[in-house]
């Protein structure tokens, strides 16, 4: 990765992160901007070691749900699809405008994806339901356009580029 500088409206939020202490006192260097529309989402997978051990993640626009998975995941009992669906161990509500930080056993153990759906449903398998808006068991959620903000800090980084003639 090459050192450059984030824009001016990012690096406050990567400041605010690092003040937090959120990278072990160290300052986020790095974010990767997403846009998602209503039935995108991320196969299941690990961050990898460039970014352990902290991974932030602040979600606009529309809702999702960020599942887990163990990394050895079981599929669905009795599927013969040759792409069978894993099964989630639990899944975390991202509100708009909400914040979360992967860190120790959510990074290490586990994979995290977003299915691919046009609406999420309300069950008793996400983790922060009682942290979240006044949602009910059942509760169906359409999805729109949403962005995703990814903030890392990245310990290797290259200070210059050399062009080579």
């Amino acid at each position: 990765m090459v050192r450059q500088q984030l824009p001016q409206w990012l690096e406050k939020y990567a400041l605010k992160l690092s003040q937090m202490n959120a990278f072990g006192g160290n300052t986020a260097n790095h974010v990767l901007i997403n846009e998602y529309a209503s039935g995108q989402g991320i196969m299941p997978h690990e961050d990898g070691p460039l970014f352990y051990p902290t991974v932030a993640t602040i979600n606009t626009g529309s809702h999702t749900l960020l599942d887990f998975y163990t990394k050895n995941s079981q599929t669905v009992e009795g599927d013969a699809d040759p792409n069978p669906q894993r099964i989630p161990v639990f899944s975390i509500l991202l509100e708009p405008r909400s914040l979360v930080i992967s860190q120790r056993d959510a990074y290490e153990s586990y994979l995290h994806g977003i299915r691919e759906v046009k609406s999420d449903v309300i069950t008793d398998r996400i983790a922060n339901l009682y942290l979240c808006d006044s949602h009910v068991i059942g509760e169906e959620l359409e999805r729109s356009t949403r962005f995703s903000f990814t903030i890392r800090f990245v310990p290797k980084v290259v200070k210059n580029l050399l062009f080579l003639k």
